[in-house]
């Protein structure tokens, strides 16, 4: 086998999605961490629920849902001035540390590299501005394009329709357990960077590779050179 593109998962990827925690502690004090993780949580259910059903709404707005039901949940009186600064920042999330150096030293090697991902085209690229990552992706691929989330197979699909390559030719890297465990079974080849050091899913299905950061994959993908 071998691996012609590489996939990356976006939010929490290649963008750390809990570092939303620092602004929410600033508008709530002593929420920041426990909104952040629960924003997350509720981000998942709602794209999950709404793929089931049919019944589509851009990630943007999911997110702007999610944060909505959430400071309701908590009890946290969330402002206009909150809610959109929160929303800005999640269009500039961080990237992890180690990212950057990770991507280049792959496109130096001569991988297509892409994102693959369930946020809208704005965000992505937004995303991906903020990061210095420019130039570095040759698509970035949005899940707008089929209207259903992952891990619908045809969000999946889009991998292999944009590189015109089987998925078992495509790596697909993602620090979500669920993100990784389903497109394994979609049958790309797999790499789980397991930052926070979870149990894998309880599904009957192994990732082909994981480590604990981006750089992993390094080594992983040295076994797949042609």
């Amino acid at each position: 086998m071998t691996i012609q593109a590489i996939a990356f998962d976006a939010y929490g990827t290649l963008f750390d999605v809990y570092s939303i925690s620092q602004l929410a502690e600033k508008f709530f004090p002593g929420h920041g961490v426990e909104l952040a993780q629960l924003w997350r949580s509720k981000q998942i259910e709602y794209t999950q629920l709404r793929t089931m059903c049919s019944m589509y709404k851009p990630f943007w707005e999911v997110t702007q849902d999610a944060l909505v039901f959430v400071c309701k949940k908590m009890g946290l009186n969330l402002s206009l001035d909150a809610q959109n600064s929160l929303m800005g920042q999640y269009a500039r999330l961080d990237a992890f540390s180690e990212n950057l150096a990770v991507l280049k030293s792959l496109r130096a090697s001569g991988y297509k590299l892409s994102i693959l991902s369930n946020g809208t085209t704005p965000m992505l690229q937004s995303a991906v501005d903020a990061a210095g990552m420019q130039g570095i992706f040759s698509h970035l691929m949005s899940v707008e394009a089929v209207r259903k989330y992952k891990t619908a197979p045809e969000a999946y699909q889009l991998g292999p329709d944009v590189f015109g390559v089987p998925a078992r030719n495509i790596l697909f890297v993602s620090s979500n357990g669920w993100d990784v465990c389903c497109a394994t079974w979609f049958g790309y080849t797999t790499f789980w960077v397991n930052r926070a050091g979870a149990p894998l899913e309880e599904l009957g299905v192994t990732p082909h590779g994981t480590g604990t950061t981006l750089a992993d994959v390094l080594e992983f993908v040295e076994k797949y050179r042609h």
